[in-house]
């Protein structure tokens, strides 16, 4: 009981810590906005004048919204290992190494907060869809499950983001690899086209992609659940166990950091 407790102390120590650099910086959220915006005032109005891509009963905006959204997740997750290098170059990092915090719990720490970032790009997802009048599900059930999909897949590329800073351990080298990474990431995903009309060997990739099923769960909450290529326990239960796996290398390579 007492090692759950200091587990739980300590995560929610290092989540409140990251939760006030946020704070102290609300110009982020604003930039953050930007780019969904772009995606489904410019892309997305465009790409649904184009009758080949097969979306069934739902409108394009109304298809591609729940995979913007994961997108958007994506992109703010992927490079929050770079604040972890910020934190070593300070000696941040030095101060929680040495105390008897678990490992674990200041990756999971910093795994929650990047959750709650992802809660930032939802509200301004929802605020987009509203104004622009796209026809996705708001009722509380929905936006409740739509919101532990966003955290769980910010969790998640955040925690992976964490592995490449520890092995990368330079800014310059994961600015480099974070950007090869995450449009690979986005375009094999179902994020703005079904997978049925992918190749073969891309849609092999797709079912290894995270994201894949961080997209199918948004798209079955917020639209139908016909829309889902997988069924919504499938979806949670493969981001959970990828996540799972991520905290345990991420909390051996951790130390790693300083060296």
């Amino acid at each position: 009981m007492n090692t759950i407790y200091e587990f739980v102390t300590c995560s929610w120590a290092i989540t409140r810590m990251e939760l006030h650099k946020l704070l102290r910086d609300p110009t982020e959220l604003l930039s953050r906005a930007i780019q969904p915006v772009l995606w489904l005032a410019v892309f997305g109005q465009v790409f649904s004048r184009v009758r080949g891509i097969p979306t069934g009963n739902v409108s394009y905006l109304s298809f591609m919204t729940p995979g913007i959204l994961a997108q958007s997740v994506l992109f703010a997750a992927i490079f929050y290992g770079i604040a972890v290098i910020w934190e070593r170059d300070l000696g941040v990092i030095h101060k929680l190494l040495v105390s008897p915090s678990p490992r674990a719990a200041l990756v999971f720490g910093k795994a929650v907060s990047a959750g709650f970032r992802g809660l930032i790009q939802a509200a301004i997802i929802y605020a987009i869809a509203f104004v622009m009048n796209i026809s996705i599900h708001y009722d509380l059930f929905t936006v409740l499950g739509v919101l532990s999909c966003v955290i769980l897949g910010a969790a998640v590329f955040s925690t992976f983001s964490l592995i490449i800073a520890c092995i990368v351990k330079t800014r310059e080298r994961f600015m480099g690899i974070g950007q090869v990474l995450t449009m690979p990431l986005f375009f094999a995903s179902n994020a703005i086209y079904p997978l049925s009309l992918m190749p073969d060997w891309l849609k092999f990739l797709a079912h290894l992609n995270p994201l894949t099923y961080l997209v199918d769960a948004l798209r079955s909450l917020m639209i139908d659940n016909t829309q889902g290529a997988y069924s919504l326990g499938l979806d949670f239960s493969v981001l959970a166990i990828v996540f799972i796996i991520f905290i345990f290398i991420a909390a051996r390579l951790y130390p790693t950091l300083v060296e």
